[in-house]
């Protein structure tokens, strides 16, 4: 019977292609742009999943202060206000795992023929702790570099792969400044940052090489910045708080008084950051998602127009036997083949797309199985919300009326 009544359906359809592929093509079009836009905005949820990845978990960053010079008050950062010693004296407080001083400026690189431009980070072995960034090839360098000022760089790939090539850059000595340092080391690749800069891109030196030899410094033993660690999320609360009253507590800052140093939370940032990127993912699939209700009401409509124009025929139908049961299935079977067709053709489309986005523009795109079901099932079933109604109003007809209609 039902198997009869599919054919009847597929048979109907036929007799009208160019209507049943434009009520088609509403399902096709709302499914590829629900599997499209999700497959966006999940690719940008997980770039910005990847770049807080790379920065680190639990994470401070202390940064100078502003500071008030003869009636002038400079902005944070103005003044280094931070120094070695206060590295040391927080990396003491309870539930700090690990401290990262920083003096960060910019130099030339050159190795033979090559040059390169680049960032350079003074900074102590526990940097690459905190960054949760291991080497891919060669060793770190350790305290005792620290207290030598010894001339030994890290490289980041994007540094490595523009003075070397292909070659080996470990044990190679680089000049930086006209000064010659050995390469201790390549970093494993980290990839962008939350704000686009290129974290390889990146040369760390011993945080008192570069300040003796390399950039100087204002005052003895200050930094720009001191990068903390927490052991845990749930220990971040105390350990800012801690920071906060040493740091008050050995720069002799007045109660009432404000700070001549910040401190952030980054961790706090990141998660915002990806906050935005789930709600901008979800607000890209509700905005495709409208094209799934134009596609049902337009499935409604025609076959709302089906139904007047096949009256006669469900009369006849009716006349010889057929119960209002069967008229419905009839209808609602259309609508059926319908849906589900054009959902597999939009599935089709949609993942079709994501990757000529994909290569076209460079970016990441996410096709999921869920997005695929997610939007299958809720197109389908949009389709025979719509098509319910036709396939009931033509199962409530009359036999006399329906056979009197011309």
């Amino acid at each position: 019977m039902t198997a009869a009544m599919l054919g009847e359906a597929w048979a109907a359809m036929g007799a009208n292609r160019l209507r049943t592929f434009l009520t088609m093509l509403g399902m096709v079009i709302g499914v590829g742009a629900v599997i499209l836009m999700l497959a966006v905005g999940q690719g940008a949820q997980q770039q910005v999943q990847a770049s807080i990845a790379s920065m680190g978990s639990n994470l401070f960053i202390i940064l100078s202060g502003s500071v008030t010079s003869g009636g002038v008050r400079m902005g944070g950062g103005a003044t280094p206000t931070l120094t070695l010693l206060d590295a040391q004296a927080i990396e003491e407080l309870p539930s700090v795992a690990a401290v990262a001083p920083s003096s960060p400026g910019t130099a030339q690189m050159v190795y033979g023929p090559n040059n390169w431009s680049t960032q350079v980070i003074g900074t102590t072995p526990s940097f690459l702790t905190v960054r949760d960034w291991r080497l891919e090839e060669g060793f770190p360098f350790t305290e005792s570099d620290i207290r030598s000022a010894t001339r030994v760089a890290l490289l980041g790939k994007t540094v490595a792969q523009n003075l070397f090539g292909d070659e080996d850059p470990v044990g190679k000595t680089i000049r930086i400044k006209n000064s010659p340092y050995v390469v201790l080391g390549v970093l494993a690749g980290k990839g962008q940052s939350l704000d686009g800069r290129d974290q390889d891109d990146t040369v760390i030196v011993p945080v008192t090489t570069a300040q003796r030899k390399l950039f100087g410094s204002q005052f003895v033993g200050t930094v720009r910045f001191i990068m903390v660690q927490a052991e845990s999320a749930e220990a971040m609360p105390t350990v800012e708080k801690s920071m906060n009253e040493l740091l008050r507590q050995r720069h002799r800052i007045r109660e009432g008084a404000d700070s001549d140093f910040s401190v952030r939370n980054l961790t706090a940032v990141a998660n915002t950051a990806a906050e935005t990127a789930q709600v901008m993912s979800l607000m890209l699939g509700a905005i495709a998602s409208v094209s799934l209700l134009v596609g049902g009401i337009g499935i409604m409509n025609i076959m709302l127009v089906s139904v007047t124009e096949r009256t006669r025929e469900i009369g006849i139908r009716m006349a010889i036997g057929a119960c209002g049961r069967d008229i419905l299935l009839q209808f609602l079977l259309e609508a059926i083949i319908i849906s589900v067709i054009g959902c597999l053709i939009g599935v089709g489309l949609g993942v079709g797309g994501a990757l000529i986005v994909n290569k076209v523009s460079g970016m990441t795109v996410v096709v999921t199985i869920g997005s695929i079901v997610m939007s299958f099932v809720v197109a389908a079933t949009v389709g025979i919300f719509f098509g319910w109604y036709p396939a009931r109003k033509a199962a409530g007809m009359k036999p006399i009326d329906a056979l009197r209609y011309q």
